[in-house]
């Protein structure tokens, strides 16, 4: 019998958009080591989105943002299997600070023509999602 438990993960990601640009962090030493990265993280038992959504981008980057807007859903299983949902919204007050140093190198706010690479697959499918429409990202069919 096999003992090891294979369970799907739930992700929040979170697009802050400022003066035409969108908040990215190059993630160190963890998960994605290299990786930009839109804030976010795991949604926690008995939490909203929206709770995790805002809970995420103030405990990364100590910034205040504005409505949540939903934007896509992605499966992703690049590092890990998980489910994520992207929501968009304004920013509205703060600097970006970098809060979490021992998980992220850094923010930046980044226009969608020029992301910084490698990005993590769900995230990529949130710029692709914000440039095109689409909200809807599922694994390739096998």
């Amino acid at each position: 019998m096999n003992d090891i438990v294979q369970k799907v993960g739930v992700g929040i990601g979170v697009v802050i958009w400022k003066d035409g640009k969108i908040l990215m962090g190059k993630r160190k030493k963890v998960t994605g080591d290299g990786y930009y990265a839109l804030p976010g993280g795991h949604l926690e038992y008995g939490e909203s989105f929206e709770h995790c959504a805002r809970r995420e981008v103030k405990e990364e980057t100590g910034l205040e943002v504005g409505e949540m807007r939903f934007q896509c859903v992605a499966t992703d299983n690049s590092f890990k299997h998980y489910v994520v949902l992207t929501f968009a919204c304004d920013w509205k007050s703060g600097e970006p600070e970098n809060v979490e140093p021992d998980i992220n190198e850094s923010w930046d706010w980044y226009s969608l023509d020029e992301i910084p690479q490698p990005v993590f697959a769900a995230n990529r499918m949130a710029i692709e999602s914000l440039k095109t429409g689409k909200n809807y990202f599922d694994l390739p069919k096998s």
